[in-house]
């Protein structure tokens, strides 16, 4: 069977570019707040009020994975890896901050945290879009190379 394509698939990998790049300029932003603004020490506080073992570390490991996975999203550097990454972070701070004030993000609730989760494991899945670094890097091209369908090679 001839698989075909329609004009408004050629725009998939903008549509992946834009949603990687705003993704990635958020989780950065939120990153360098952690760091800079909050500092480890107050982020460490944070954590260690809500019982997650290690809160030192665990600051450390979320501010630079926010903040370093925000800066290769934006590039399109390693978009998988930090993908999975960003949508652990996210999964772990909607149970233990988000989710015991509901839904909408004005009342601290999952909403955000939500989004970018779903974000980020999109571009996990979908891969880096139009105009990423990962289009030249060996590892992106074995992934396209790996018997996904000339549509989805023309997405990811």
């Amino acid at each position: 069977m001839q698989e075909t394509t329609r004009p408004v698939d050629s725009l998939v990998p903008w549509g992946l570019t834009l949603l990687r790049v705003v993704t990635g300029l958020v989780f950065f932003m939120h990153g360098q707040q952690k760091l800079f603004e909050m500092g480890i020490g107050g982020v460490a506080g944070f954590f260690g009020s809500l019982g997650i073992p290690a809160p030192q570390l665990a600051a450390v490991v979320v501010s630079l994975v926010e903040t370093v996975g925000g800066l290769t999203l934006i590039l399109g550097v390693l978009t998988r890896v930090a993908g999975v990454l960003l949508t652990a972070d996210m999964l772990v701070a909607m149970l233990l901050v988000h989710r015991p004030h509901g839904f909408f993000a004005g009342d601290g609730g999952i909403e955000l945290v939500l989004m970018l989760g779903a974000a980020a494991l999109t571009l996990a899945i979908t891969g880096p879009g139009a105009l990423a670094l990962d289009r030249v890097l060996p590892i992106e091209r074995r992934l396209q190379a790996g018997g996904r369908s000339t549509l989805t090679s023309q997405r990811g």
